[in-house]
């Protein structure tokens, strides 16, 4: 309100724009506020002691105000799209034509703070009355222009729970193959919106309808149709299974929901007779593939492969030693795949048994307060004069079993053993 009426007050018109209007329509609290204004970049430096540069060569200036970021664009036209991203050149314009170049009408609305006044040039709110989303204009140029529009209809539909307009729909599923010419980073962005919201089964459900699904994400169009035992898997097929996981995820953060899209991204490659036999590691490699395809970081490529590469490990908790159970709890992202268990096993035949059975495991291993790391390192070894060598990772493997497993409780208790595991070792 503040960056709007000192605006106004140097004679500027200024209003809220885009995302926060039409969140304000719907009654919902705005993540943040844009503005648009007739003010130049120029102008609005001049009026504002603290500005940063964003992109000044579209208008776009962002204002930091009382702690808080605020990004203010000039009123402007766009010319031609010759990259599917950006205009080649922008002219600056009235509220009305600024308007006209923005992507939905649920998005082209403006609202003036100060007289408490909706503008609304483009039916946003008949629209958002109605739960349509509606392209401004002509639907395929507004998604030529900048093609990840494609994607974003997708997203605003599913998290709103509104249909696609028809001729808006009809483009989007014309131009759909187009989709490969945005980059990995800008399309990962939206997924990451996508599937950190509740709505994100219907998000990619509504990818596969358009044929949007099959350009992004072709491994998972890959699971439809690939049938599994009915035992384990009464719900149907790959694809309605991962659909039913996405819908079990909550909260989840976006690193073990993108693991939940992908766990069985490996059962169509690995189906036979008998089953998938290690699907879970032709996933893995699968789902680093992906990750690195859509320019994810080193961190999440790794940490959604590790739980793709896991989600089966639960299947045999019963049977493990307890220091393997152990050292599977002590990992970095245990508690990240006991709920991909849960999410899988839910989204299946529904039992849980083993999930309760390892969670109670996990509660007595935290109350014991063991320490995480190995108490016995190669220092240790070298002290005692063995040279490096595959025999170092056998013995210091053994000693942190024997740790896991309370054969010690200290580690002058672990040094005793590891004493004891060199002169069995010696004699043998």
């Amino acid at each position: 309100m503040k960056v709007v009426k000192t605006l106004r007050a140097s004679g500027h018109e200024a209003y809220f724009a885009g995302g926060c209007v039409r969140d304000m329509v719907m009654h919902r609290e705005p993540a943040d506020y844009d503005v648009a204004t007739s003010a130049t970049p120029d102008q609005v430096r001049r009026l504002f002691p603290r500005t940063i540069p964003v992109g000044e060569q579209f208008g776009v200036v962002v204002v930091v105000e009382e702690g808080l970021q605020v990004e203010i664009a000039t009123f402007r036209t766009d010319g031609p799209y010759t990259d599917g991203r950006h205009p080649a050149t922008i002219a600056f314009t009235d509220v009305e034509g600024d308007v006209r170049r923005r992507d939905f009408t649920v998005n082209g609305m403006m609202y003036d703070p100060v007289d408490e006044k909706l503008i609304d040039l483009v039916g946003g709110r008949k629209d958002i009355e109605a739960r349509l989303i509606r392209a401004i204009g002509e639907p395929r140029k507004r998604f030529e222009e900048d093609r990840l529009r494609l994607v974003r209809a997708v997203r605003f539909a599913a998290r709103f729970g509104f249909t696609i307009e028809p001729a808006t729909r009809s483009a989007i599923v014309d131009l759909a193959s187009q989709i490969v010419a945005v980059s990995p980073e800008r399309i990962a962005a939206e997924l990451r919106f996508m599937l950190t919201d509740r709505s994100r089964a219907v998000a990619v459900r509504l990818l596969d309808d358009l044929g949007l699904l099959r350009h992004i994400l072709p491994e998972v169009v890959e699971m439809k149709g690939v049938a599994q035992s009915e035992d384990w898997h009464p719900e149907g097929d790959v694809f309605v299974h991962t659909l039913r996981c996405l819908e079990g995820a909550g909260e989840a953060r976006w690193e073990l929901v993108l693991a939940a899209l992908l766990h069985d991204v490996g059962k169509p490659g690995t189906a036979d007779a008998k089953g998938f036999a290690a699907h879970e590691k032709t996933g893995a490699e699968m789902t680093e593939e992906i990750c690195r395809r859509l320019r994810l970081s080193n961190r999440e490529c790794e940490e959604v492969g590790w739980l793709v590469k896991n989600h089966m490990r639960f299947r045999d908790a019963r049977k493990m030693k307890v220091s393997t159970l152990k050292k599977l709890m002590s990992e970095p992202l245990f508690e990240d795949l006991a709920e991909l268990h849960r999410i899988d096993a839910q989204a299946s035949a529904g039992d849980l048994e083993t999930y309760r059975f390892v969670m109670d495991e996990y509660r007595k291993f935290r109350e014991e307060k063991p320490p995480m790391k190995p108490m016995v390192s190669g220092d240790d070894l070298l002290a005692r004069g063995l040279k490096p060598g595959p025999a170092f990772k056998e013995i210091l493997d053994e000693v942190y079993n024997a740790q896991l497993e309370g054969k010690f409780p200290d580690r002058d208790g672990a040094l005793v053993f590891l004493d004891d595991v060199l002169r069995r070792r010696s004699v043998g």
